[in-house]
């Protein structure tokens, strides 16, 4: 499908931080733009604003001087919605409400020729929905840029259920001639980036409030270990715990209150306090101006044990441990494996270390002392390593383990004995969310990956993820998890399911 002509107009209606961004996108991509506000005056503001952008870019050297005025020559503001009658494309930024945003379409489709492409940012609603009440719901698509709008490359381009086909090829085909990446998804609550990261939140904002770990602790292991760039805490504090919440409790609401998307109660209580991180001064940490640093829990420094066994082999990427160890000139002394039990090494004091497994390291399917430790992007090159010790393990054995991952170079978090650690958990949860969004059709599983290492920074799509440590091994953990939180939560969903079948057939 071919993408509008550069020379062809494309509006922009609603003018805050968002319509601003995807106006500039517009105009640096050749196209003239027009401004809609129904705030009096707000459009030509909006204008200044983004040719004072565009003169910060020409100042860093980011941008041709020549190149600016060209675009600044097509910038017009717009009165009324009358004067956006010559667009190929009108893009809407409003407020987050159905009924304003369905009125403005409808208005729009008495202005516009029949052959004019509609498109909704949201980020919430249902694109259906908001075409429910035009003539032709057909030209309606969603384009639901990432902020700031002209450096985040994703567009998710959401197909409603009445949207042609040919209308969302030409508006995935317009982003990407704009430079952008955009990917084709179903109209489902939270569109891909949106549904699939829910876990991201949700797991460590459990591990805080089962008081296994505090959330400077929780961030430095998702991002030192898990390989993420930011933490779920320093995150939401950054987004604004409000606008997190709000959009966890949408996704709730919209899949009729399914346990995967339950919302958190302490981040609730944090919205009802005000405390809404950066923009209030305070949330999950201090923002106020000369706060200290939250530190996350490390461990002193321990002894290494001269010699530690080896039982099998490692699962998931974990059993680079194995030569990591003997680098680290640690004896290793390998004994034979036992059929259907996943690897583990064995401490001087007869304590099993093993990885984490969705199940509590105090767990009656082990009886002895066992020490977990959490799951890691790569462990050649992560910082840092979570340990979790059962209620049995001796002290000299925690010690032991503690000072052999430090022999790896790595800063060692002991964390409470809660189920699925910290990564692992999450991971899990993550994969199996993407394999359910691919599995239902939301969206294709190479976009899928690709909303989710661009649209959140991850640090691997989910998918990949899923594939590299292995289907069982996720399988494995969610269904202990589920043991340990029954409810439906955690239950792997059947495409999941499916795939860990035949990698365990292929073994």
């Amino acid at each position: 499908m071919t993408a509008i002509d550069p020379a062809r107009t494309v509006s922009v209606v609603g003018t805050g931080t968002m319509g601003q961004g995807i106006a500039q996108v517009a105009l640096l991509a050749g196209h003239p733009v027009r401004l809609y506000d129904a705030a009096p005056g707000r459009a030509a503001e909006a204008g200044r604003a983004i040719a004072a952008r565009l003169d910060r870019l020409v100042d860093k050297g980011r941008l041709d001087a020549a190149r600016r005025d060209a675009a600044l020559e097509g910038l017009r503001p717009a009165e009324d919605p009358a004067e956006l009658a010559d667009s190929a494309l009108v893009i809407e930024a409003i407020l987050e409400q159905l009924d304003a945003k369905q009125k403005l379409f409808v208005r729009l489709e008495s202005v516009v020729r029949d052959d004019c492409l509609l498109a909704t940012n949201t980020s919430s609603l249902s694109v259906t929905a908001v075409g429910g009440a035009l003539r032709l719901p057909g030209r309606l698509v969603g384009l639901h840029f990432f902020n700031p709008a002209p450096l985040l490359p994703l567009v998710e381009v959401v197909r409603g259920h009445a949207t042609d086909r040919a209308a969302a090829d030409r508006a995935r085909a317009t982003v990407a001639a704009w430079g952008k990446a955009p990917v084709s998804c179903a109209d489902t609550p939270g569109f891909i980036v949106n549904r699939v990261a829910r876990p991201f939140y949700a797991e460590a904002f459990r591990v805080h409030e089962e008081g296994a770990a505090d959330p400077a602790t929780i961030d430095a292991v998702l991002r030192e270990s898990g390989g993420f760039a930011m933490g779920p805490f320093e995150l939401t504090d950054l987004i604004g715990q409000d606008v997190n919440n709000a959009v966890t409790r949408s996704v709730y609401e919209a899949f009729f209150h399914d346990p995967k998307f339950r919302p958190a109660l302490s981040q609730q209580r944090l919205v009802e306090a005000g405390l809404l991180g950066r923009k209030s001064g305070q949330g999950w940490f201090d923002h106020a101006e000369g706060a200290a640093q939250p530190r996350p829990h490390t461990a002193e420094p321990c002894a290494a044990p001269d010699t530690v066994g080896l039982h099998g082999r490692l699962p998931a990427n974990a059993d680079v441990l194995r030569s990591m160890i003997e680098e680290a000139g640690i004896k290793v002394v390998h004994d034979r494996a036992v059929a259907g039990q996943d690897g583990f090494i064995a401490l001087p004091g007869g304590t099993e270390l093993t990885l984490a497994d969705g199940s509590g390291a105090t767990d009656r399917a082990h009886r002895g002392p066992r020490i977990t430790f959490d799951l890691a992007l790569d462990y050649r090159d992560c910082p840092r390593v979570a340990l979790a010790a059962s209620e049995n393990v001796p002290a000299a054995d925690l010690t032991a383990a503690t000072g052999l991952f430090q022999a790896l170079g790595k800063k060692v978090s002991v964390i409470g004995d809660v189920p699925g650690m910290i990564v692992a958990r999450t991971v899990a949860m993550l994969v199996d969310f993407a394999e359910d969004a691919a599995g239902r059709g939301v969206a294709s599983r190479e976009d899928t990956d690709t909303a989710m290492r661009l649209g959140v920074n991850y640090p691997m799509g989910p998918l990949e993820w899923g594939r590299s440590i292995g289907y069982d091994w996720v399988r494995r953990v969610l269904r202990n998890l589920d043991d340990e939180y029954p409810g439906g939560r955690y239950a792997a969903c059947q495409p999941l399911r499916r795939r860990a079948a035949v990698e365990e057939s292929l073994l």
